[in-house]
């Protein structure tokens, strides 16, 4: 059984790398991010493994939804910059006004979610 740590920190991994091909380089290394990144990252993956469980493969709006509330709820608002701090995002919108190259990030950690679930839950198996 992969912990879900480990999921979620490949997911982060893959989204930063992501990033640096847009040129964004902000996103730090799992090692080297904040515990809330941490944090936010692995609750990213229990909404989408409470999804699979059930049978239902939540779309990247969904997600992008359920990080939104979870940051609106923390007391986040959008900001041109990423800014931990003054709990500012650039990406605090609705998925549907996000540019496509950030939801794209929706997309690609919903799939390295799906492809651990998949793998470990052949034959019937629920290790994950």
């Amino acid at each position: 059984m992969i912990p879900i740590e480990v999921i979620a920190r490949i997911a982060h991994e893959a989204n930063r790398i992501y990033c640096t091909t847009l040129a964004d380089f902000s996103q730090q290394s799992w090692e080297a991010c904040s515990n809330w990144q941490r944090i936010s990252a692995i609750k990213g993956v229990q909404f989408h493994l409470e999804h699979l469980r059930s049978g239902q493969a939540p779309d990247p709006a969904a997600s992008h939804n359920a990080w939104l509330e979870e940051k609106l709820i923390a007391g986040w608002k959008y900001g041109p910059v990423k800014d931990a701090e003054k709990k500012e995002h650039p990406c605090f919108m609705p998925y549907e006004e996000l540019p496509i190259e950030q939801q794209q990030k929706d997309f690609l950690f919903a799939a390295i979610v799906k492809a651990f679930y998949d793998c470990q839950n052949r034959g019937g198996h629920h290790a994950v």
